[in-house]
């Protein structure tokens, strides 16, 4: 078995019952155990910063799938929360957005896919909830909580919790 990094993010639509749906679904088509959840944290936007805040969380899975069909299976659950890839604006608004952040200590560069994720350690609304679940986590040689030290939290906020 596999530990898998998943972060969760979106900003239309009701964000928080997307993930309520989202993750089950995940864990179900990766036949995967879902070993830890972050809160919620409402996030400034980024790329694109005229639109709406975002909500974003991570996950971490215990999976036997490997890799490039997990990514498949993000992007199936994308499809079914009413993302379409090819319709949209890059880092603009989106129901739901999934993103592999690592794959065990697995380095990987593919055209589809990269492991881990290239843009992990400059975004604070990925690194917040992952320092949350696994803060000890060495990904590319670098402890979770000490990369989160070097990237800004400005705007970045805990939900309370969803009953």
């Amino acid at each position: 078995m596999a530990n898998a990094l998943i972060a969760l993010g979106g900003n239309v639509g009701d964000v928080r019952a997307t993930f309520q749906r989202a993750i089950p679904e995940i864990c179900r088509r990766a036949q995967a155990t879902l070993t830890a959840r972050s809160s919620d944290y409402i996030t400034p936007p980024w790329g694109e910063e005229q639109q709406p805040a975002f909500v974003n969380a991570c996950i971490a899975i215990e999976t036997a799938t490997a890799p490039h069909a997990l990514l498949a299976i993000l992007h199936d659950v994308e499809r079914m929360s009413g993302r379409d890839r090819a319709q949209e604006t890059r880092w603009g608004p989106r129901t739901l957005d999934l993103d592999l952040i690592a794959y065990d200590d697995l380095i990987l560069d593919t055209p589809e896919l990269t492991l881990p994720h290239p843009r992990l350690f400059e975004r604070g609304f990925v690194l917040v909830p992952l320092a949350e679940i696994v803060p000890e986590r060495r990904i590319s040689g670098r402890r979770v909580d000490e990369a989160l030290r070097a990237v800004s939290r400005d705007g970045i906020r805990p939900l309370p919790s969803v009953q």
